[in-house]
């Protein structure tokens, strides 16, 4: 279908919702929005979209959808929205902004997910492209919105997108050259109900390519390798666990590449200058998009040299009476934060809690391994992860309200070495619009009572 003088409808006015006005406007079409919110909570988004001609609907208004040809949806809206059961009833397709974004598209597309490590690996991909002097542009979950991104790229430009299962389930043709599945373990049951809804997403990333294009793979995740028999593109594998035939990984010590034809060193995995065995599956993974690319070893070992990390990534957040304290607030589920308690050196004080996705703790509370000393709970899963930790015999837990007073009580729990670190295994929501705001709230009160501890 082509979109260009189409009457479609766009679903929340998010910042993928307020890219595709614009880039719809650009395209001349007849464009309807819809937000759930009233429209006096949506002014800033409002007045960036002045001047386009767009009908806007709010709240209870009353949306007439009969000539509505198709409709876009924000990545974080539920499809038993009744608006869209509605668009279902009329046989209205309902497509996210990166299904969108792939029918306009003239670039070629690197489309990396996985349930953690995506922003980690979408970002060092951008900057190895950037030392090879190719052209590119993070977008998806990173930027400015995909569909307005893919509009304004050119044809020998790179998209290297961060996709979400959010984005992914609104996908049928989504086709990147390049995919990337980091991994796959449990997350956001409440949006997809169930695990298999939520892995079946996952695929959309590698589901429609072909064998002129490539996947990037997690070899140790065996969801992904088993799912790897159906996929039709180039397989690269990667692991930081074992030797592949063929594939990326580890080695003594070393990240090697090797294909039927020529086996290369590409750089020491010591001389990685971001910690943790899940950032080795970060470099790996990006390494192997890269090598896709056409980009040499090289280039790839000199990024990863230099690549400081992503902030909310556990970002060093200062160090205080010879304290260190990191902000990893992007720790939203479960296995994020496992990762980041395997990263951090003991002993740690952990801040957890958050908005309830309806995960389970135990794996989580077992990570902790002699290493976690105390933990500092708040939000709405505080209750469910303190009864989960006693269960499994930890019992050294603090009970807070807010960010202010988990830092505070971080302060006065803290001894010389000890690690402070903030991975809620939660998602934001509820008590922040996002885990952005949550790092940075977090860094904050780790500068004020540093500073307070100087005086």
């Amino acid at each position: 279908m082509c979109i260009e003088n189409k009457k479609i409808l766009v679903i929340g006015l998010g910042v993928s919702g307020v890219a595709c006005v614009k880039g719809l406007n650009a395209l001349n079409a007849q464009i309807l929005v819809y937000d759930e919110s009233p429209k006096e909570k949506l002014t800033e988004r409002l007045n960036e979209l002045e001047g386009i001609d767009a009908k806007y609907y709010f709240a209870n208004d009353d949306l007439n959808i009969g000539d509505v040809e198709l409709a876009i949806k924000s990545p974080g809206i539920k499809y038993d929205m009744p608006l869209i059961q509605k668009l279902n009833k009329k046989n209205i397709k309902v497509i996210s902004d990166i299904e969108a974004s792939y029918m306009i598209n003239k670039s070629t597309i690197v489309s990396i997910t996985g349930t953690n490590g995506k922003t980690t690996t979408t970002t060092l991909i951008g900057e190895i492209i950037k030392e090879s002097g190719k052209k590119y542009k993070l977008t998806g979950n990173i930027g400015y919105g995909m569909f307005y991104d893919t509009l304004n790229a050119g044809s020998d430009e790179i998209l290297v997108a961060e996709t979400s299962s959010f984005q992914l389930a609104g996908t049928y043709n989504f086709k990147p050259h390049i995919s990337v599945l980091t991994n796959i373990s449990p997350d956001h049951l409440d949006f997809h109900n169930t695990i298999e809804n939520y892995i079946e997403t996952k695929f959309n990333n590698v589901r429609n390519q072909d064998e002129n294009d490539y996947a990037i793979l997690n070899y140790e995740d065996e969801t992904i390798r088993n799912y790897s028999k159906n996929i039709k593109a180039k397989i690269i594998f990667f692991s930081a666990e074992r030797t592949l035939e063929n594939g990326i990984f580890v080695k003594d010590g070393k990240m090697i590449y090797k294909n039927e034809n020529a086996t290369s060193f590409i750089v020491d995995i010591s001389d990685i200058f971001i910690p943790g065995k899940h950032n080795v599956e970060n470099a790996l993974a990006a390494a192997g998009a890269s090598i896709a690319l056409g980009i040499k070893p090289e280039t790839i070992a000199l990024v990863l040299k230099e690549f400081k990390g992503v902030e909310h990534r556990l970002e060093f957040s200062g160090e205080y009476n010879e304290v260190k304290f990191y902000n990893d607030s992007k720790g939203t589920n479960p296995d994020a934060s496992i990762k980041a308690v395997q990263g951090i050196e003991k002993p740690i004080i952990l801040i957890a809690g958050g908005y309830d996705k309806k995960s389970k703790y135990d794996e989580f509370i077992d990570s902790f391994d002699n290493k976690v000393k105390a933990l500092v709970l708040l939000g709405q899963t505080a209750d469910e992860i303190e009864k989960c930790a006693r269960k499994h015999g930890f019992d050294n837990i603090h009970r807070v309200c807010n960010m202010d007073e988990a830092v505070k009580k971080c302060f006065e729990l803290s001894c010389k070495g000890d690690n402070v670190v903030l991975s809620p295994a939660c998602a934001s929501w509820g008590m922040y619009p996002n885990y952005e705001v949550r790092g940075k709230d977090f860094k904050e009160r780790v500068k004020y009572y540093g500073e307070c501890t100087k005086s």
